[in-house]
């Protein structure tokens, strides 16, 4: 099937890919190089590789034989739009307008070229993709510092009751005779919106038959996302008190990133089962049948 429709889709990605990969090449050599937006590649990545997996659906969901009309007019007023935002935010240099447009662009392609029942099969890696957006700064450094806040205070009063020597003055934490600042890519919302697509992610591969089970899991990311963030916080004080602000700040430090996205998939795995459980256990188990003596 993906074969087959090559021969129709190679001058549309030939045309996408002159069209953005410029963008990509500036991504790839500046924001998505740094720590707060890090994640961009993962999404993007895990978007097509989403698309590549249901492109068998699209097809089929695009098919005459389908009874789905192939093609929309509206599309091309969106691609219209689309356009002119890539080419307004590219020019201008407003990331945010620029990683949008493209979403945009490639959604209204699909649905020019598959109809609307192709853009309904692929609705959530679009919606993933918008994970990669970045967000207003001014709005980013808002929600940020109350985070920040809450990761600091909770770090503090657990190495605090676990008898470390630590004290806390806004978002710096001093143990020993070290001192840490909790910057923005330890626990700000940039890390929290990663967390929670990595939630996301997880459900649409699960994809559980229950509402409940998928709701509640949904509600749960968050809490896991901010007990992740505090992980890794923790992780990086001690690091830097047991081996010095070198080591903190060094190679280890990228070490509790990972430490961080792999407690929050172990702690979504385990309030998954959790869920799963106490679904069973409401559900009841059947009687059982007692053999007559």
């Amino acid at each position: 099937m993906l074969r087959a429709a090559l021969p129709d889709w190679w001058p549309v990605l030939a045309g996408l890919a002159l069209l953005f990969v410029p963008t990509f090449i500036s991504l790839f050599s500046g924001a998505w190089i740094s720590e707060e937006q890090g994640h961009g590649p993962i999404i993007f990545g895990l978007a097509l590789w989403l698309v590549y997996r249901k492109w068998p659906a699209v097809l089929a969901a695009s098919a005459p034989a389908a009874g789905a009309r192939r093609g929309s007019r509206s599309g091309r007023v969106v691609l219209a739009f689309g356009l002119a935002a890539y080419l307004l935010g590219r020019s201008q240099q407003i990331l945010m307008l620029e990683i949008g447009a493209i979403i945009l662009v490639t959604a209204a392609v699909l649905l020019v070229k598959q109809g609307a029942a192709a853009l309904r099969v692929l609705w959530f890696p679009f919606f993933f993709m918008l994970f990669m957006v970045p967000l207003p700064a001014e709005f980013v450094a808002l929600v940020t510092m109350p985070m920040k806040m809450a990761v600091s205070w909770a770090t503090e009063h657990l190495l605090f009751a676990a008898g470390y020597p630590i004290s806390r003055a806004g978002v710096i934490l001093q143990i020993g005779q070290y001192q840490l600042l909790v910057a923005d890519a330890c626990a700000g919302l940039q890390t929290l919106l990663t967390l929670e697509a990595l939630g996301l992610f997880y459900l649409n591969l699960m994809r559980h038959p229950s509402a409940i089970r998928n709701i509640g899991l949904a509600i749960f990311i968050v809490p896991i996302s901010f007990s992740a963030n505090v992980i890794r916080v923790i992780v990086l004080t001690l690091i830097t008190y047991y081996f010095g602000d070198a080591a903190g700040q060094g190679f280890l430090h990228g070490f509790a990133g990972m430490v961080l996205f792999v407690t929050a998939l172990l702690l979504i795995l385990s309030v998954d089962s959790l869920l799963q459980w106490s679904l069973r256990r409401r559900a009841g188990a059947p009687p059982r049948t007692r053999e007559a003596a």
